[in-house]
């Protein structure tokens, strides 16, 4: 489905004379078709849920490119980051509010039967499992722990 919405986007945007929306999907693509390589390799299949996964990379890699734009003093390179991020996070699903994902934690320690630290990994992988693309698992591994601490 998101293979189909690049392919469609990059039309639009190619027709519409968008530079910079042809040249992030053109870079979205690309980041793909290296994934892809990657996964034949070892005999597997790019799933809808390694695609999110690959655009919040992107996404992450830009703000942190930005940031180090913007403390050298550079200006026009953190806008045309800002830029990519704007185009990359139109195809990502809306992220889940604080309360959505504290609601999603305490689901997920529900089903999981978790009750110490050790049981972090079990909780974390159901969470990718029904919100991927929808989370910043790197915050949300920190809030659950402290969930299953106290």
């Amino acid at each position: 489905m998101l293979r189909e919405t690049f392919t469609a986007e990059l039309k639009t945007a190619m027709k519409a004379g968008d530079k910079r929306r042809v040249d992030t999907i053109r870079m979205i693509t690309a980041a793909l078709k290296d994934k892809d390589i990657e996964a034949r390799t070892s005999g597997k299949e790019v799933g809808e849920d390694e695609i999110l996964a690959l655009l919040q990379k992107l996404v992450k890699s830009r703000q942190e490119s930005m940031t180090i734009y913007e403390q050298n003093g550079r200006p026009e390179l953190a806008q045309q980051e800002r830029e990519e991020i704007a185009v990359i996070s139109t195809f990502l699903p809306q992220p889940l509010s604080e309360a959505e994902v504290a609601e999603a934690i305490k689901a997920a320690i529900a089903e999981t039967g978790a009750s110490s630290i050790k049981d972090m990994g079990k909780v974390v992988a159901a969470l990718k499992a029904a919100h991927a693309g929808k989370m910043d698992f790197a915050k949300v591994s920190g809030l659950v722990k402290a969930a299953l601490a106290g």
